[in-house]
């Protein structure tokens, strides 16, 4: 085989099997990532730490910003269960952390006239 030779299917992409990318695991270590889990690289080197795929390299730069789990699937182009798996091998490395959800504030609500806004809109429906 040449070297400009792939082994694509035209409709398909690359053919890597999923299991490939993840060495057989179909879980993280350590707990599971939601779909709008908002993840983000620590800034701890990767140096020696990242030993894995390139797939882990470029999940690693994609999660330089805050994003969620099911955008990094989207934007990388991966399955979701394989985000997943990468996830956990760089969050057990520490190089991304899970970006803690905002609580909503205690006791306030939207003033009236939004509510109100609101109903409105609904009922123009």
């Amino acid at each position: 085989m040449s070297s400009s030779e792939r082994w694509l299917d035209r409709e398909a992409g690359p053919l890597v099997r999923p299991y490939a990318m993840t060495r057989g695991r179909t879980r993280p270590e350590g707990g599971d990532f939601e779909l709008i889990t908002v993840v983000t690289a620590t800034g701890v080197p990767a140096g020696e730490r990242l030993r894995y795929s390139p797939d882990h390299a470029r999940v690693l730069r994609a999660c330089a910003r805050p994003v969620a789990v099911v955008d990094l699937s989207a934007d990388l182009g991966l399955p979701i269960g394989v985000v997943r798996v990468l996830l956990g091998d760089l969050r057990d490395e520490g190089l991304i952390s899970v970006v803690d959800a905002v609580e909503p504030a205690q006791g306030r609500r939207p003033p009236k006239g939004v509510l109100r806004e609101v109903l409105n809109g609904l009922r123009a429906l």
